[in-house]
């Protein structure tokens, strides 16, 4: 199993189910696992009997871990990062480390599995052969225009992250800048309250104030000049 040194392993976005017997594998026979959340992924790790070791791996202590890492690599051992949930460096921490390990020639690979975007891209009912991930959504004001303006613009599926919280105001901001375009909210996504709304963002807006929304949640809107049922 160790022909690698660094394995990125996607996991669950939410059903624990989803999780592939070689991820699994790939998690045993590495001698670390990297993770933000340490006790999220011990939830997934106690699910399949995992007993490796697992260290915490986030944006505020990468610079000062990287390097050790890459030492005890260089001294034959092995690695696997792993996100929350889903797939790593997507919206997620480990690009640092990749970029690290890339430009120190350490052999790495990446074991797929579950990944939001690709999940709400497909339930969408949006065109799926083009599309722009933009990230979660700025929570400033003004950054978050801007985003929103330049998907306003593209001819393609455009994706965002948001927390539920900030879910309102960014429909709000959906409903100024393009009031007609067709929006999507998939909510909960793989797990038991699974929920996929779509509309104009007023109507999405008149939702989820009766109904405030919890969970996960990605947005998708329909590109410039992609019109219903002409894909």
């Amino acid at each position: 199993m160790k022909e690698y040194s660094f394995y990125l392993v996607g996991t669950p976005i939410g059903n624990l189910d989803d999780f592939s017997s070689r991820a699994a594998d790939t998690l045993r026979s590495v001698d670390c696992v990297l993770a933000e959340d340490t006790r999220k992924t011990h939830v997934l790790l106690d699910r399949y009997g995992i007993r490796t070791p697992v260290r915490s791996y986030h944006d505020h202590n990468k610079e000062k871990v990287t390097p050790g890492i890459i030492r005890e690599i260089a001294d034959g051992k092995s690695f696997a990062l792993v996100a929350d949930a889903g797939t790593p460096l997507i919206s997620d921490p480990g690009y640092y480390i990749a970029r690290k390990l890339i430009e120190e020639g350490v052999a790495i690979t990446a074991i797929p599995g579950a990944c939001a975007i690709t999940t709400a891209l497909v339930l969408s009912g949006l065109p799926p052969d083009r599309f722009t991930f933009y990230g979660y959504v700025p929570r400033k004001p003004g950054e978050r225009e801007r985003v929103i303006e330049e998907a306003a613009a593209s001819p393609y599926t455009g994706i965002f992250y948001e927390s539920p919280h900030r879910l309102l105001k960014t429909l709000e901001a959906f409903a100024r800048i393009l009031p007609e375009r067709e929006i999507v909210v998939a909510r909960e996504l793989t797990k038991l309250y699974e929920e996929v709304l779509r509309g104009d963002a007023a109507l999405l807006v008149e939702h989820f104030t009766q109904a405030p929304p919890r969970g996960e949640i990605t947005i998708l809107v329909r590109g410039l000049g992609r019109k219903r049922g002409s894909e």
